[in-house]
């Protein structure tokens, strides 16, 4: 029957469909950036309702490992540390076998690989699992599709024309569950937990710097500087906040360009305003997710702490340039986020994708971006905010 919400019968599932009763320990595997890390939170949540009793392991590398480490649905973290390489050969090939060994000892029943990152096909080879899924190369690759039982399409893996590259990467991952033939209930949700050294942490710095007031986190940088608005544009925002009565929580990672930007904002700005707080020196990302659960609004790019505020339920304004926002928007989950896309719909190339107008690390987008847009962004989410409060 048309727009029947009926869940499809087991006609409708694959004919390679795995049994998912035989599932007692599975490997999830997400070797790229914490923003990508927590974004596989969904897919394992969506997987633990339809296997409760199966052990989720993931292997991740060390440095994104706070966007999963508190995540109850999760039997263990396995880590990759990037600075094996400068191991020497012999620390590397040490590492890399204790590894290896740690893994096979978990004889796990179904990996999935979800970046296209080239050690996935060789521990699928390595670990022998009943089942394993990854996603269809862009360019044909023999060693890599005959390295997994099962392979799903998805955005980064098809021309850029296509539909399903216009799909959140959310959908993306749950789609190799979908190809497995394991349902996927509606709006699985973003899970971060700040944990204790995070919450305790984050109410120490509300408590040292007097912040007793609902503020607003904004978090201008990134590691990709091409994706940031311009230092003076952010610096005239911040003055328009503060000019209202807002209180401003101005964060950053401890990366030295990152440092550069928030420093350049403040000569942009002058004088220190008292409501101007800043979260630069000492930040870990436990306390960051927890400062961004206790903000009225986050303010901020396509970034890692973006998706931390989608995460946390934290009211979203979220400024996109070369990135598209159908991939890697806020991610509604149960659909109650509040959030507003603040882009420069006037460039027509928008997204392209691109480290920069021609690869040239500046993106024209974001540069002309008004601010009279992102204010009127922020303005219209905290009306919507305090309607729903007072609801």
């Amino acid at each position: 029957m048309t727009g029947s919400s009926a869940t499809p019968g087991p006609d409708y599932r694959p004919a390679d469909s795995i049994e998912v009763a035989l599932l007692k320990r599975v490997l999830i595997v997400m070797l790229r950036h914490h923003g990508d890390v927590l974004l596989t939170s969904p897919l394992i949540e969506a997987l633990r309702r339809e296997v409760p009793d199966a052990q989720i392991d993931v292997l991740i590398y060390t440095d994104t490992a706070p966007m999963l480490e508190h995540n109850p649905a999760i039997h263990q973290l396995l880590r990759i540390d990037r600075s094996w390489k400068d191991l020497g050969a012999l620390g590397q090939i040490s590492a890399e076998w204790g590894l290896l060994r740690a893994l096979s000892r978990r004889r796990y029943d179904l990996l999935m690989h979800l970046s296209n990152h080239r050690r996935g096909a060789w521990l699928a080879r390595a670990l022998r699992p009943r089942w394993s899924i990854a996603a269809r190369q862009r360019v044909s690759s023999r060693f890599w599709n005959a390295s997994f039982t099962h392979l799903y399409a998805n955005g980064l893996t098809v021309h850029g024309g296509s539909a399903l590259a216009k799909r959140h990467m959310v959908e993306q991952h749950l789609d190799a569950l979908r190809r497995l033939g394991i349902p996927v209930e509606p709006s699985p949700k973003l899970t971060l937990v700040p944990g204790a050294e995070g919450e305790r942490a984050a109410a120490d710095f509300l408590q040292r710097n007097q912040v007793h007031t609902p503020f607003i986190l904004v978090q201008p940088t990134s590691r990709w500087m091409f994706k940031c608005w311009p230092s003076a544009q952010n610096a005239q925002m911040i003055r328009q906040l503060l000019m209202r009565g807002h209180t401003v929580v101005l964060s950053c990672a401890p990366d030295p360009r990152e440092q550069g930007m928030i420093e350049s904002i403040l000569a942009h700005l002058g004088e220190r305003h008292p409501r101007l707080i800043l979260a630069t020196e000492g930040s870990t990302l436990g306390r960051l997710a927890a400062l961004i659960g206790r903000a009225r609004l986050f303010v901020g790019i396509d970034s890692a702490p973006m998706h931390i505020a989608a995460a946390m339920g934290t009211p979203t304004v979220a400024l996109f340039g070369p990135s598209g926002e159908f991939n890697w928007g806020p991610w509604k989950g149960d659909g109650l986020l509040q959030y507003r896309i603040v882009a420069d719909e006037k460039w027509s190339c928008r997204p392209c994708g691109q480290d920069g107008c021609g690869g040239g690390k500046i993106s024209l987008c974001l540069t002309g971006l008004p601010v009279v847009q992102v204010m009127s962004a922020i303005d219209d989410l905290l009306r919507e905010s305090e309607l729903l409060f007072a609801s």
